[in-house]
């Protein structure tokens, strides 16, 4: 690997544990929940970074966010999937951008499908498995409900920030 991933996966790493901490310092940890900050810098190193570095970047921004807060955020269970479901961004915006060519709208888009299907598919997966039944509040339909803020965020706010960074030549390819 080279140094230049190393760095970049180490800041955007820090950035995915770091600014949740902001968001609920500013509104609580609500804000949190709503706007998926977490999700933003997994999202970006995606077009900077190979697939499997980015994948990793997914994995580990919750993990070093679950350490830094001594286990508070993400909670245990919530870790566990949050680990899917971002290493499944990372991963597949990257895959999508570099491999496939894919414009940046439309890999960072099915990046965002995809994790949000593999989660699901775990959480339901695990749930059965365990014999769970979930009250209303906790089904998938108003997991997904809280988090179209966050959803919003992402597809109106990064496109912008990946065009500038396309701009400046940080990003993998630059026929983006």
């Amino acid at each position: 690997m080279k140094a230049k991933n190393i760095v970049f996966a180490g800041l955007f790493i820090a950035l995915g544990a770091l600014m949740p901490q902001v968001f609920h310092v500013l509104g609580g940890p609500g804000l949190g929940k709503m706007l998926l900050p977490m999700h933003l810098p997994v999202l970006i190193a995606g077009f900077m970074l190979n697939p499997p570095v980015a994948l990793l970047v997914g994995i580990l921004s919750p993990v070093c966010s679950f350490l830094y807060t001594g286990g508070s955020m993400p909670p245990v269970p919530t870790l566990y999937f949050m680990m899917i479901e971002l290493g499944i961004y990372g991963f597949v915006a990257s895959l999508c951008f570099e491999k496939y060519k894919l414009s940046i709208i439309v890999s960072l888009v099915l990046s965002m499908i995809l994790g949000r299907v593999v989660h699901t598919c775990v959480f339901l997966f695990v749930t059965a498995v365990l014999g769970m039944t979930l009250p209303p509040a906790l089904s998938i339909g108003a997991i997904l409900g809280q988090s179209v803020p966050g959803i919003i965020l992402q597809v109106v706010f990064i496109p912008p920030i990946l065009y500038a960074m396309n701009k400046k030549g940080w990003l993998k390819r630059n026929d983006a």
